[in-house]
């Protein structure tokens, strides 16, 4: 673990370490029952083989246990720590199946943790044939031992589904927490995207009005270098000033500083429309419009200011603001579309259209002619 953690994660730190004491506290429980045997065992030299088989057996349970709780584990490790388990049951069998012959169980508990172990390592149908397996074998150690073959299959079957019922559980607890936090983390990527998304849209409606107007006013300049030079030289400077404004905008939007304002942006493209030749007619925005709504409508006006001198000719241009009950409505109009007009799939249109969608606005275009009209609509809440 990093010496930073998030919150979210110590908490799923702290879960996985609940899980895995519970774990192995009922499991241990189980392997503690098999030691009474070797107390009951009066042949030292079975006593240490069983003593040595039951450890491999706890060690290996103990791998296993902390694998099933370990998702990040490399998966080459968690093979090898169920290959163990399979190894140190098998050794049990010789090694502890003889202990206490006929007066404990012995190896009837190991197999009950066997059985508990199942939820850990394999799907439900494969855990139900091992369990099946290790049911076998308890039987054939009750044969081999002299012992009950009712009391070994009580143990090991009883005790054993109880042991993987509880198993089952706990690691189905785990899983559902690791879900949760990986879908938190989900979440919070999204959000990430979201933003990046938006800001890619701030910077595409920040940079697209001005870099258009600087390339025309660059081309006006140049071609009036030849016959009117001081024009020429008024046009350069207006281009000098428009990059620098530009160069605000982008670093404002960038520091998450600028706050638009619809009356200065509209008068910033009424302005370039007028210098450009175009006549504008202004129906003004309602005084009391709210500052949400004339930031995402300064946007389609810039938006829509760029299409005019971009995809058109433009003699006129209307813009009207318009405000009915918690509806506020911005038109713009102009002639001048050629057929490379823009429509309503382009891609500064399409942002926009997202962008109100988002809001809870739409919005709107149509072509009549050469006329081209875009409409935006937003609710307004005061």
């Amino acid at each position: 673990m990093e010496a930073v953690i998030p919150r979210a994660d110590r908490r799923l730190h702290r879960a996985r370490q609940a899980t895995l004491l519970s774990l192995a506290t009922g499991v241990w429980a189980s392997v503690l029952l098999p030691a009474v045997g070797l107390t009951r065992e009066p042949d030292p030299r079975r006593v240490a083989l069983g003593a040595a088989g039951i450890l491999a057996f706890m060690i290996a349970q103990t791998a296993v246990l902390y694998a099933a709780v370990t998702p990040w584990l490399d998966p080459l490790w968690r093979r090898r720590a169920q290959l163990s388990l399979v190894g140190a049951a098998a050794l049990t069998v010789p090694l502890v199946g003889p202990v206490a012959a006929g007066a404990w169980p012995t190896w009837a508990w190991l197999g009950a943790a066997l059985i508990g172990m199942g939820p850990l390592l394999l799907r439900l149908r494969a855990a139900l044939v091992m369990a099946a397996g290790v049911l076998l074998v308890t039987v054939a150690v009750a044969v081999w031992t002299g012992g009950s073959v009712a009391r070994h299959l009580a143990v090991t079957g009883g005790v054993g589904v109880g042991v993987a019922a509880v198993n089952g559980f706990q690691v189905w607890f785990w899983d559902l927490l690791v879900d949760a936090r990986q879908g938190q983390a989900a979440q919070a990527g999204l959000a990430a995207a979201e933003e990046r998304l938006r800001f890619a849209r701030d910077v595409h409606d920040v940079l697209g009005h001005s870099l258009t107007v600087i390339a025309l006013k660059a081309e006006l300049a140049a071609r009036l270098a030849a016959v009117d030079p001081e024009r020429a030289g008024r046009e350069a400077t207006e281009v000098q000033r428009l990059a620098a404004s530009a160069l605000a905008e982008v670093r404002e939007t960038v520091h998450g500083y600028r706050a638009v304002d619809l009356g200065e942006q509209l008068e910033a493209v009424v302005g370039v429309l007028r210098s450009c030749g175009v006549r504008c007619t202004v129906v003004p925005p309602p005084a009391d419009l709210p500052q949400g709504a004339a930031t995402e409508l300064a946007a389609v006006l810039r938006e829509a200011g760029t299409n005019v001198l971009r995809h058109s000719r433009a003699d006129w241009c209307r813009i009207q603001f318009q405000r009915e009950d918690d509806v506020v409505r911005m038109t713009v109009a102009n002639d001048g579309v050629d057929d490379r007009g823009p429509d309503g799939y382009s891609h500064g249109l399409r942002g926009l259209g997202d962008r109100l969608t988002a809001a809870g606005g739409e919005l709107r275009v149509r072509r009549d002619d050469a006329v081209f009209t875009i409409e935006a609509a937003l609710p307004v809440t005061s």
